[in-house]
């Protein structure tokens, strides 16, 4: 508002009846709230003659139009003429004046939060009934996919809200300055939808400055416009509603900043353009299709594959390459449940549980315990005890007393080439998916292949032999080579041969893919070979690059390709990938590389490092050891958007949790495991699985898309 009441956008003429009846303001902090109404008091001051009242003396005209308020509860049903009502009846007076008035313009820079970042914040965000349920009814109704929590991202929230607010018999324009991910998200499909329907005209100027991503794709995002505090893309949109000249849908205009801009060259763009009647932007009308791609839209013959995921788990007639597949174990406590020390995980673990049990003895004793907010006043946060969440909420609410189990200490891949010790418990996890069907017990022996659909980086592949964590290539799903049942001993029969204890096996590929390959290829295939196949196929670039847009939306749907060497060369390929990635520990070094500071005999890693920005020929191991001549190519492998190799540079340090405390060593994995030289090794071998699986990729066979 003080911006508008500088810009010499309202004329002298009307700047006095506009500023006392027709600008707006809500601020929801004390402070703020007074320091805005300063703010653009000083403003209107500035901009206006000084007035006399005929004794020499200026008036001073209050802003009456900033209310200290929630702007989202002005929507809930009561609850805004309520707000403050007893302390600050003239803030209620203005909250109803405002309610009252047909706003037809609504600017602002919405929060961009989804949530509290831990349950231990104890700050939950405030909750809009009628708000959330208006998302529900719309954005999230017309949407596709499946997982929709972004939809309810306050940014987006600020859009339903000030869509409902506008005036409806004038219409009006919002325009705000917002997280710009909704632009090509999976999950924001149902929003761009929606308001393709409820306005006439749409105008994004995409600022870009993702800096979720990586290498070349980061570099081209360009800088941050919010600086080092901003991590997202940032977007200018907006959204006109003319009553008078309805359309179906709206004509929508998009202009792309551009690639490798600094954050001041973004700038100075925009105060160059100043307006988007500028001619200096290059606005181009966007063209949706039916999925509610506004850019990088789908291919047409992608949704002609076989989906690698079945449109209902465990569905053995399912036309699908899999029956079932499921999320990587979430469980939103890492700090605690993971550790490369199986004694300091033990330690830890025991400790946390102590503490909850604690916890439970005390709300036992307190009286008046129903409500989940007053156990919540009375639970103890200490970040160094426990990490709350959900689940363990509704054990401590329900009285539940848990133990420590020495069996539930599993080990588990945590990110790629990164194994750790995981204290696996539907307890302490507070999500396990269908991992125990994966993996029912120590003994059991499994095959995932673990895909992520990620809007920043592409597909992501990455096999595994062991549980994964969600996200171990990305937002992780896990499509396994067989599945268990538990079957009672007595239910188990004389010659079932897959059976693992009391656990009977079953083929996560489906009957349907089997039977197809069979008759396409002969019947020499077997599930194996189909499985492999999948992996091959999932890292072969053609077929990565012609449906890049898709893979970035959606769970991969691949062809069975007509020649029959081809499908062997794909399964053959997939198969050796498959060795590479699980058996990585005893891939042997790469012989081209120098390693120097060997007889030091200093084995302990705090972080590994570059010299520089830029050469990654060379890494410091650390203060004695230094690795050189690693090939660029070995770059080149990439999962989830950054090399291998950069993978265990990063995870393989030392790390200090900064709520708990809790410090997680590499170097006690080493210890641990008897090999002093465990994590100098794994790099190594890192570095030759990174160049033999380019060099398997690049043999794969070329895929002609008008032939499948």
């Amino acid at each position: 508002i003080t911006r508008l009441l500088q810009s010499g956008l309202i004329r002298p003429e009307d700047l006095d009846r506009k500023y006392r009846h027709e600008l707006h303001a809500n601020e929801i902090v004390l402070l703020a709230y007074y320091i805005a109404a300063i703010n653009i008091e000083n403003a209107y001051h500035d901009a206006t003659p000084d007035p006399d009242d005929g004794i020499g003396k200026n008036k001073y005209v209050p802003f009456e139009g900033i209310v200290l308020t929630d702007t989202f509860q002005l929507g809930e049903s009561g609850a805004a003429d309520k707000l403050f009502s007893e302390m600050f009846p003239q803030n209620s007076a203005r909250v109803v004046r405002q309610k009252k008035a047909p706003v037809r313009v609504i600017i602002g820079n919405p929060p961009y939060s989804i949530g509290q970042k831990s349950a231990n914040d104890n700050a939950q965000n405030q909750k809009y009934a009628r708000l959330d349920q208006r998302i529900a009814d719309t954005y999230a109704a017309a949407s596709t996919a499946g997982l929709n929590k972004s939809l309810y991202d306050a940014y987006i929230k600020a859009f339903r809200w000030s869509t409902d607010r506008l005036d409806p018999e004038q219409g009006g324009v919002i325009a705000f300055v917002t997280n710009g991910a909704w632009l090509d998200g999976n999950s924001t499909d149902g929003f761009r939808k929606t308001i393709e329907r409820e306005f006439d005209s749409i105008w994004v100027f995409n600022l870009r400055g993702n800096q979720r991503t990586s290498g070349e794709l980061s570099r081209k995002e360009g800088g941050k416009i919010f600086g080092s505090g901003s991590r997202t893309p940032i977007a200018i949109t907006l959204l006109v509603r003319n009553p008078a000249a309805r359309r179906e849908k709206a004509v929508i205009r998009y202009c792309d900043i551009g690639d490798y801009l600094s954050r001041e060259d973004k700038l100075e763009i925009l105060r160059d353009s100043a307006s988007i009647t500028s001619p200096k932007l290059h606005w181009k009308t966007l063209e949706p299709n039916e999925e509610g791609d506004w850019l990088n839209q789908r291919n047409d013959l992608f949704e002609k594959f076989i989906p690698l995921a079945p449109e209902k788990k465990f569905d053995t007639r399912s036309e699908s390459f899999f029956t079932v597949y499921s999320l990587g174990v979430s469980t939103n406590r890492d700090a605690w449940v993971y550790n490369y020390s199986s004694s300091v995980l033990k330690r830890n673990m025991q400790k946390t549980i102590k503490f909850y049990n604690a916890q439970v003895l005390k709300i036992k004793n307190l009286k008046n315990k129903s409500s989940r907010t007053e156990i919540d006043s009375f639970i103890d946060f200490d970040p160094k005890e426990i990490s709350w969440t959900r689940s363990i909420k509704n054990d401590l609410q329900k009285g539940v007393i848990h133990k420590f189990e020495i069996e539930s200490i599993v080990v588990g891949v945590y990110r790629p080439f990164n194994k750790q010790h995981l204290y696996f418990s539907r307890d302490f996890n507070e999500a396990i998916g269908l991992s125990p069907k994966f993996f029912p017990s120590k003994d059991s022996k499994n095959l995932l292949i673990c895909v992520s659909p990620s809007q920043n980086d592409g597909l992501s592949v990455l096999i595994t032999d062991t549980i994964a964590n969600l996200h171990y290539n990305g937002d992780t799903q896990a499509f396994p080579l067989y599945y268990y049942e538990y079957r009672p001993e007595n239910e188990l029969e004389l010659f079932e041969s897959n059976s693992n204890d009391n656990y009977l096996r079953n083929e996560g590929i489906s009957n349907y893919i089997l039977n197809f390959a069979r008759k396409k290829y002969g019947n020499s295939i077997s599930t194996d070979s189909v499985f492999y196949y999948v992996y091959g196929m999932l890292h072969n670039h053609d077929y990565r690059d012609k449906f890049s847009s898709d893979l970035k939306k959606s769970l991969p749907r691949i062809p069975l390709v007509d020649d029959v060497k081809d499908f062997w060369s794909f399964s053959k390929a997939g198969r050796a990938l498959a060795d590479l990635h699980i058996n990585y520990e005893k891939v042997p070094a790469y012989k081209g590389v120098k390693v120097e500071g060997l007889r030091s005999g200093d084995y302990a890693v705090e972080k590994m490092r570059f010299p520089q920005k830029g050469q990654k020929d060379t890494i410091l191991y650390n203060n004695s050891i230094t690795i050189r001549d690693i090939p660029a190519r070995a770059y080149e492998y990439v999962v989830n958007g950054k090399s291998a190799i950069e993978w265990v540079m990063e995870r393989y340090q030392v790390t200090v949790h900064k709520d708990s405390g809790i410090v997680n060593d590499p170097n006690d994995w080493a210890k641990e495991c008897g090999n002093p030289r465990y994590i100098l090794d794994l790099l190594l071998s890192v570095i030759n699985v990174s160049m033999q699986t380019v060099e398997i990729v690049e043999g794969l066979p070329r895929l002609k898309f008008g032939d499948l």
